[in-house]
């Protein structure tokens, strides 16, 4: 006989057997790999895995000089710069991991990873394969990572997104094989049975039906051991974790039905209700699959963005034009974008114009204008027009790959009721399994013969998997919606916050306005030309990125200008020929305001001495009238850094009966502070650098997809067309949402206490509670696909 490796399972050859102590055995091994691998396991303190572990591992390699050598080519700059997130000397990346059968297997990774110095968060999803790691650069390299996943037998590599599709396509092929064979099945046994049920065939005698028994039991056992397959490991996971999944009831229930049916069959006496099995298999399938499909609908929009990300790109390198891949493109590199052709990065237009097609990034179907100056995204497809772009950020590093990462995020994320629920299911399952034993033990007092039969349409009928699907199909289908709007969310759990909401901060500048400055009016006491100080103020604003400074871009700007240093929420300043200049608000400003410059909001000191003040206007949105009107059942509140009379024309104009003007960074997120304190639940919506804190400290936070890079960072939601009318639908599907959650929810509960009592009492057979508890999770699927529309 030969024997098996204790590691991977392979046969081991009598001529190559190796030999480690492992759980206080001496162990075999077919090669020096998998022996060095559970050598490591043992040393390491992690042996347990091998108590855990539903499956072999693959085998290891056994040459380790030439794997580490292979991995040292992953430390190269160039694959560093495609697959990892660095910030300073921390480091983020997704990989790959084959090898992975198990939960055991997920543990054992995040184990063996967190002893290694240097190793800050480590995340396995076994489910995905895959796994996300943070470290310290400076204290590790990826290839020393990658080589301590290999040191246990598992093979981990960088996760390139554009393997989604396929991942999906593969596991949704998988998942209607067994569906498809349940469903065969279920045909071929119902068919079968209801002749014998109905006397189709006229009088049958009791061979014969012996005969469709093992007919039946031989049809049944393939849905039973393949198509069913994912409830038992899904209950064993349950099970090892010390919780009562959905899972759980179900096989105890397959697994008395089949047994039950093979001893009838094998005896000739008693029922079987093979049919019920198949029909409850196929059912439940059917079921899983709808959920799943939802969750699909949900993530495609993150999906079919990743289809967008395009694989070349038009190089211009002074006269030649070079076909390259999109991702090697670097910053200040320039393209060529002929019509009909995708945007390969982010850029600026530097010559040309186009019409613009960014659906699959706003949602928004009109073409866009483009013309030189202007921003272009990665993805969007120029429709009309040659366009010259400028690269300002890489393929990886794009607000296409960004909106993606954060999109996963956000289906990552449970809202509290969901926790809620999960965890009320648990409690629920266990209550499920004493009622069923107690039904049992009473039936057997009552009538014996129906004992077992009454257990199962217990466990079967009153198996809580509507409730398990009532949040995240409603909230799954509310966020896919969203997407095809134009509305990102980065956080799954902000929808439930937004219908709590009772209390709204609103900025001005960029969010109820457009953002685009206009100088109405210069005022100088002096006799020094207007024009020297345009000169001045617009030399020192060309290094800055505040809207503010988009005012003076037309000026000449003739001085160099030195020391320059933005403060957030107040100005700029910086040294023109050894001269201090400071230009922003009067709080920003050393000397006190005169009354002649009262109405001007920007002004220019020079050392000790104020110059002159700038008055700039900006334009309102044209839906922010509509907007106000829509939120006056809240408490609506706009603040602002702007001088009081332009804020309280502002408000005036929308109807805001609340204002704060002249507000600081810090004012605004001390009056934040103090709404949550007298226990309102407030949203804010900003888009400026100075909004950062605020719109992270906010119980949820909205943003539009022209903000800066810092209030799309701290924000819950970015609104990526820039229509503040799409706050309605926000509101809209958030109160839908949390609607359909409380009918699913509702449903669920209701149909469980109806339909238990039912089942106690002997009223419902195995296929009454199977029908039933299949149309409940659907009916719960079908109500949350409404939130698609």
């Amino acid at each position: 006989m030969l024997l098996k490796c204790f590691h991977c399972g392979l046969h081991i050859d009598p001529h190559h057997n190796y030999h480690t102590d492992v759980l206080g055995k001496r162990q075999s091994f077919c090669c020096l790999g998998c022996c060095a691998v559970a050598d490591a396991i043992v040393s390491n303190g992690l042996e347990d895995y091998y108590h855990y572990r539903s499956e072999f591992a693959e085998k290891a390699s056994e040459n380790e000089n030439e794997l580490l050598q292979k991995l040292k080519l992953f430390d190269d700059d160039s694959i560093l710069q495609e697959f990892v997130e660095s910030q300073e000397d921390v480091s983020e990346i997704q990989l790959t991991i084959s090898g992975i059968n198990c939960a055991a297997c997920g543990w054992l990774i995040e184990k063996q990873m967190a002893k290694l110095n240097g190793i800050m968060k480590v995340g396995v999803n076994v489910s995905a394969r895959r796994a996300s790691v943070t470290w310290n650069s400076q204290q590790l390299k990826l290839s020393q990572i990658l080589s301590h996943i290999e040191k246990i037998g598992y093979h981990a590599k960088p996760f390139q997104p554009e393997q989604h599709e396929i991942t999906f396509r593969q596991e949704n092929k998988a998942f209607l094989k067994r569906l498809g064979l349940a469903g065969l099945m279920t045909m071929q046994v119902m068919m079968l049975n209801i002749g014998v049920f109905f006397d189709i065939f006229g009088h049958i005698d009791l061979q014969t039906k012996q005969y469709f028994n093992w007919i039946s039991l031989l049809l049944t056992t393939p849905v039973i051991l393949y198509s069913a397959s994912e409830f038992y490991t899904s209950a064993i996971r349950g099970l090892r974790a010390h919780t009562f999944n959905m899972d759980v009831p179900i096989v105890l229930a397959l697994g008395i039905t089949y047994i039950s049916g093979v001893f009838a069959t094998a005896q000739n006496t008693g029922q079987t209700y093979f049919e019920s099995l198949c029909m409850f298999v196929f059912l439940l399938l059917v079921s899983r699959y709808l959920e799943q499909s939802a969750r699909y609908k949900a993530a495609q929009a993150s999906a079919n963005m990743l289809e967008y990300l395009p694989t070349t790109a038009t190089l211009i390198e002074g006269e030649i034009l070079t076909s390259v891949l999109a991702k090697s493109l670097k910053v200040n590199q320039l393209v060529l974008v002929k019509a009909g052709e995708l945007v390969p990065v982010d850029g600026i237009i530097t010559q040309g114009q186009g019409q613009l097609d960014q659906a699959m990034l706003t949602g928004e179907f009109n073409l866009i204008s483009k013309y030189t100056g202007d921003q272009v995204l990665a993805g969007s497809l120029n429709q009309l027009g040659t366009l010259t772009v400028k690269v300002t950020a890489s393929l990886q590093h794009s607000t296409l790959n960004q909106i993606s990462k954060l999109q996963t995020q956000a289906m990552s994320t449970k809202p509290r009721i969901a926790s809620l629920a999960d965890r009320f299911s648990q409690y629920f399952v266990g209550v499920v399994l004493l009622i069923s034993c107690i039904s049992y033990i009473v039936w057997q007092q009552i009538d014996p013969s129906q004992a077992l039969w009454v257990m199962v349409a217990v466990l079967i009928a009153t198996c809580p998997c509507a409730l398990g699907l009532a949040t995240p199909s409603a909230l799954s289908c509310a966020i896919a919606n969203l997407n095809s709007k134009g509305v990102l969310l980065k956080r799954g759990d902000a929808l439930e916050q937004i219908t709590l909401v009772d209390w709204i901060a609103l900025d001005k500048t960029g969010t109820l306005t457009e953002g685009q400055f206009t100088i109405t009016q210069c005022v100088n006491p002096s006799e020094q030309p207007d024009s020297d100080y345009f000169k001045i103020a617009a030399s020192i604003e060309q290094y800055s990125s505040h809207p503010i400074a988009q005012a003076f871009r037309h000026y000449e700007r003739p001085f160099t200008v030195s020391d320059f240093q933005s403060e957030m929420g107040k100005g700029v300043s910086g040294k023109i020929e050894g001269i201090l200049y400071k230009l922003g608000a009067a709080t920003f400003m050393n000397i006190q305001i005169p009354k002649s410059m009262s109405a001007c909001n920007v002004f220019l000191q020079s050392n000790n001495e104020l110059l002159c003040g700038f008055l700039l206007t900006d334009k309102l949105r044209p839906q922010g009238a509509a907007l106000i009107n829509y939120l006056k059942p809240y408490n609506v509140n706009l603040i602002s850094g702007d001088i009081a009379p332009i804020v309280k024309s502002v408000a005036a104009e929308l109807g805001i009966n609340n204002w704060l003007a002249e507000q600081s960074p810090q004012d605004k997120l001390q009056t934040i502070k103090e709404a949550q304190n007298k226990k309102h639940v407030v949203l804010m919506v900003g888009d400026g650098i100075n909004d950062g804190p605020v719109l992270t400290q906010a119980d949820v936070s909205i943003t539009l997809g022209a903000g800066s890079d810092l209030a799309k960072s701290s924000a819950d939601i970015v609104l990526l067309d820039n229509e503040l009318a799409k706050l309605q639908t926000i509101f809209s599907i958030a109160a839908r949402c949390k609607t359909k959650i409380k009918q699913n929810i509702a449903w669920a509960i209701g149909y469980n206490l109806l339909i238990l009592p039912l089942a106690v009492m002997g009223l419902l057979s195995p296929w009454m509670a199977v029908l039933g508890m299949s149309l409940s999770s659907l009916i719960v699927v079908v109500n949350s696909t409404r939130l698609l529309k």
